[in-house]
């Protein structure tokens, strides 16, 4: 685990002070744990808010609207794009992902505390405005452990699996965006050092 300084930079920044919760960013590669290990911790700091994603590919088996995303039309998304909606969002193998700025700016400027699982991409967009976030990279052993973790989910053809993989390549070589690097090899140790950072850094309303 490694600490890394971000330099974020834009205009109109949304310092967080005593008035504001904390913001803390969870990314890795598709099939790196960040939603199992995301999970762990909104179980452990109970009055933490998740920042459900919205996205406009279709829900996988098991996976609830409104709990692991909001699925909404490309249409919509669309639009929402140019209405300004999104904090931060970005376009995945011909997908859309993105966050809510209102819900965002809502619940930080009422004292909570916010968990963020998105992407490279979408953590540096969001850095512009919220530089003083807590990122933290979920990193695979290797490609290899990844490329079998994506097998086991039965959920993508080699094809889409071989595009994965050349993705998470190019967001490992950004790993050093995040103050947190985590190489997600056994999960409950994992679990275990993610609490860690966030407990650090966790504010607690008076």
């Amino acid at each position: 685990m490694n600490e890394q300084k971000s330099r974020p930079s834009g205009s109109n920044l949304k310092e967080t002070n005593s008035q504001h919760g904390r913001l803390f960013i969870i990314s890795a590669p598709s099939g790196g744990g960040k939603t199992t290990l995301s999970k762990a911790v909104f179980n452990r700091f109970k009055d933490i808010l998740y920042s459900v994603s919205y996205t406009t590919r279709p829900p996988r088996n098991g996976e609830q609207n409104g709990v692991d995303y909001y699925f909404i039309q490309k249409k919509d998304f669309l639009k929402r794009i140019e209405s300004g909606y999104w904090a931060e969002w970005a376009e995945v193998h011909g997908n859309y992902y993105g966050t809510s700025a209102e819900f965002l700016e809502k619940g930080l400027s009422s004292g909570r505390n916010m968990l963020l699982d998105i992407d490279v991409r979408g953590t540096i967009q969001i850095l512009k405005n919220y530089p003083n976030s807590i990122t933290i990279f979920i990193m695979p052993p290797s490609l290899e452990t990844l490329r079998k973790r994506l097998e086991m989910r039965r959920t993508e053809n080699r094809t889409t699996i071989k595009r994965r993989l050349l993705t998470a390549e190019k967001e490992m070589n950004q790993k050093n965006l995040y103050r947190y690097i985590i190489v997600n090899d056994e999960l409950s140790v994992s679990i275990e050092k993610l609490a860690a950072i966030i407990e650090k850094y966790y504010y607690k309303k008076k």
